[in-house]
């Protein structure tokens, strides 16, 4: 059931447990209310209601009060976006939308007044309201009723349009992927093993136009894996890879896209300190970004060939378990001394990398919780990008953007690749340790072809978000790359 709705009721008579509308500063300590459909009487009644405790109307600021007699809905709620020619890039009222929505737990249906009726704002709007209604409750043994997240949102546009119809459907359906990702994220790890992961991308695409290629440990072992089964020799659940392919009849152009699917990381023999390790089942959101976004793809009939690639492997230290000082064969022969295993996501990506290339497709993407340096660098809301081809890098930027997503073009200097020299192998999986999340990405840029397009996206910290949270971003598994990775893919249906 589509959480979205499109509605042309006046908002003064829409049924609903809260009507949502925006309000700036106005003059003094008064505000302004916006939005089609909301007279200027009742724009003046609800301003007083909200003047009365305080309301001011600055971005972020959410106010709740009872609604004037005037309007049907039981509440108001009033979300500040402050001066919104500052507002660029739509992303203060897809936070402020998204907080409200977020904040009202316990609600069956809201009604938002968007304060525009044009395209972006309906998508802001609407892409806010569905990500902030969102809870992961699977593993509650109770799911009391004023914990539990909107059931609906309905979006008041005066005789609302095809596009605008067009827009709910793509929301509800990225929206929707985004939540399945974060799903993935937030499952306890002793309940996604590398197998239930595998299980899951070929679930998360039944009944759409994708097929699905799954290696258990025997055929990684004949396909020469070594980087997966490396990984995964200290588990007693085996490693998985996967191939998913969606491949629509006239497409002339292909993506691939690569994530990381590490189900959870102690750090292998390299053993991380026991301080928030519960947090390192977040280790397989470049995976779930990928399974998502190839959902999401398809659902929409996207005209481009995409493959996503999931090597998916459990680190942990055993008797079996790979040492500091083994040597790894990779897919595509390359040899890899392991000094470090807690740099382990390099080495199941280069594999996936290496049978990604024989494809080759157009741009291949690969995402990973890849290193601890890129939150150093650039914090846990942005994303670091590298790439061995400036325009894809910049496409790849220009994607996020256009979806509200932070991400950053970050350089792969030549100056760090010795050292990652290895005296035993032909590389070794770390280098120093100023520049990590550089030196990472020139690991992965060994295993691509000097003229095959390759951009690499360390989403470290965006991926998981350990504190409170904040806007349309939950606690927990975020989804992030999902809306990316879409924006992408239709980029190359503007081509």
């Amino acid at each position: 059931m589509s959480l979205l709705s499109l509605a042309s009721t006046k908002p003064a008579t829409t049924s609903a447990d809260s009507l949502l509308v925006t309000i700036t500063p106005g003059r003094g300590k008064k505000v302004v209310v916006h939005g089609a459909g909301i007279t200027a009487s009742q724009g003046t009644k609800i301003a007083e209601a909200l003047q009365a405790v305080s309301a001011t109307g600055k971005a972020g600021e959410i106010t709740r009060v009872p609604s004037p007699a005037a309007i049907k809905a039981s509440t108001i709620i009033a979300v500040g976006l402050g001066d919104r020619d500052a507002d660029t890039d739509g992303e203060k009222l897809r936070r402020a939308i998204g907080s409200a929505v977020r904040g009202s737990t316990g609600q069956r249906k809201i009604a938002i007044v968007p304060p525009d009726t044009d395209d972006s704002t309906i998508t802001d709007v609407a892409m806010a309201a569905r990500l902030g209604a969102y809870a992961f409750t699977a593993f509650k043994s109770s799911d009391p009723a004023t914990a539990r997240p909107v059931r609906s949102v309905t979006i008041l546009v005066p005789a609302p349009a095809g596009a605008a119809r067009e827009i709910i459907d793509k929301t509800e359906t990225v929206g929707e992927a985004v939540c399945f990702t974060r799903d993935l994220v937030n499952t306890p790890p002793n309940a996604l093993a590398p197998a239930d992961l595998a299980q899951a991308a070929k679930d998360s695409v039944a009944g759409l136009p994708v097929t699905v290629k799954i290696w258990d440990e025997k055929a990684l072992e004949k396909d020469n894996c070594g980087g997966i089964l490396g990984v995964g020799k200290g588990s007693s659940r085996p490693p998985r890879l996967v191939r998913m392919t969606y491949a629509p009849r006239g497409a002339t152009s292909h993506v691939a896209l690569v994530g990381k699917g590490i189900t959870f990381d102690t750090g292998g023999i390299s053993i991380k300190p026991a301080a928030n390790m519960d947090e390192m089942k977040a280790d397989m959101s470049g995976a779930a970004a990928v399974i998502g976004a190839m959902r999401a793809i398809a659902s929409l009939g996207l005209s481009v060939k995409v493959t996503g690639w999931v090597p998916a492997a459990e680190n942990m230290p055993s008797g079996t378990a790979q040492r500091p000082g083994d040597v790894l064969r990779t897919y595509s022969g390359t040899t890899v001394e392991v000094l470090n295993t807690d740099a382990e996501g390099r080495l199941v990506l280069a594999d996936a990398l290496g049978m990604a290339v024989e494809d080759a497709p157009d741009l291949i993407v690969d995402v990973a919780t890849l290193t601890g340096a890129q939150r150093i660098a650039l914090g846990s809301r942005t994303a670091g990008v590298m790439a061995n081809n400036d325009d894809a890098r910049t496409q790849v930027i220009d994607a996020a953007n256009a979806a509200g997503e932070a991400m950053w073009p970050m350089p792969l200097p030549e100056d760090l690749r010795p050292s990652l020299d290895s005296a035993t192998a032909d590389i070794a999986n770390i280098g120093d340790r100023l520049g990590g999340m550089l030196s990472a990405g020139i690991f992965l840029s060994e295993f691509i072809p000097a003229d095959q397009p390759w951009v690499h996206i360390d989403i470290a910290g965006p991926a998981f978000n350990e504190k409170s949270a904040y806007g349309y971003i939950p606690k927990g598994g975020t989804g992030a790359a999902v809306r990316t990775f879409v924006e992408l893919v239709e980029d190359f249906t503007r081509d």
